[in-house]
């Protein structure tokens, strides 16, 4: 009776319908978000596995606190997980992962690392360990105070063939959507990413000086230009950028624009950002009189 029980807890264990078991890696924005979603669709979290200092170690054990999980330094963890999730900064990637394939961890089975510009390969000293291994990045903020929903958000994977088919089933199980990302084309992949929500938010900010210009103060400008921002947004879901477009390039008004370029002469930065975008849009959009707008848009 024994032996029977101990083999169907063995094909418990390997059953391929069962949720692995997780220990995350770090506690900063990330995974403050993603333990407690991987929680809310039932997988197990075993561990928050954090950094020594008190700081770190207080962070870990709020976490541990809401998904029902220990708070571990890395020296201490139990590593009783079949799943590694790093969520860690990129520069912390490579030896976090050393230094628990270094403790020859032999339940884990397959480690992820959610960092949009690394490769899988950061996580090479598992893979030697026999842990198959994956990026698995979502196209998605992770800030303090917000709270984003996964669902249909993109998840781009790249790595082992067992690590990705895991990582898809569980992006699938938070709502998520996936593709496969070849290990060449990261680096575009993360420049595209960094222009989805960082560098659009860099956007906003110039905005706002262009705003200034116009006698408002950046409270002003922030709150008065997020109906005309969120109708923008909404077109662009809705119609696309092209039915989307308006404004005088739209009508190839080149004295208007040759007036804004005259009045940003002021403000050099803000200045170059519309000639930047200016410029695009001409190229890929559809306008009039696009052969004079270039020309005005080509000098400085």
């Amino acid at each position: 009776m024994t032996s029977i029980l101990r083999y169907a807890a063995r094909v418990a264990r390997t059953s391929p319908n069962r949720k692995p078991r997780v220990a995350v890696v770090g506690a900063g924005s990330l995974a403050s978000f993603l333990a407690p979603a991987l929680s809310a669709a039932g997988y197990e979290i075993t561990e928050i596995i954090s950094q020594p200092r008190p700081q770190s170690l207080k962070r870990a054990r709020l976490l541990a606190k809401k998904v029902g999980a220990r708070a571990v330094s890395l020296q201490g963890a139990t590593l009783d997980a079949t799943l590694l999730w790093f969520c860690v900064p990129d520069r912390e990637v490579r030896n976090a992962a050393a230094s628990i394939a270094k403790r020859k961890p032999s339940g884990v089975r397959h480690a992820f690392h959610s960092s949009g510009a690394l490769l899988s390969r950061e996580l090479d000293s598992l893979r030697k360990a026999g842990v198959t291994v994956a990026s698995a990045h979502p196209l998605m903020t992770f800030v303090p105070g917000a709270h984003p929903s996964l669902q249909g958000v993109p998840f781009a994977l790249e790595g082992d063939a067992a690590a990705t088919k895991l990582a898809a089933k569980i992006a699938r199980d938070l709502g998520g959507e996936t593709f496969p990302l070849p290990a060449r084309r990261k680096a575009a992949y993360h420049a595209w990413a960094t222009m989805t929500s960082p560098l659009l938010l860099s956007y906003f900010v110039t905005l706002e000086a262009a705003a200034r210009q116009a006698g408002l103060n950046r409270a002003e400008a922030h709150r008065m230009s997020l109906p005309i921002i969120r109708q923008t947004l909404s077109n662009y879901a809705r119609l696309g950028p092209a039915s989307s477009f308006s404004g005088p390039f739209i009508r190839g008004d080149a004295a208007t624009v040759a007036k804004h370029l005259a009045l940003l002469k002021k403000n050099p930065a803000t200045r170059a950002v519309y000639r930047s975008l200016a410029r695009a849009a001409v190229q890929s959009l559809p306008v009039k009189n696009q052969k004079q707008l270039l020309s005005l848009l080509g000098g400085r």
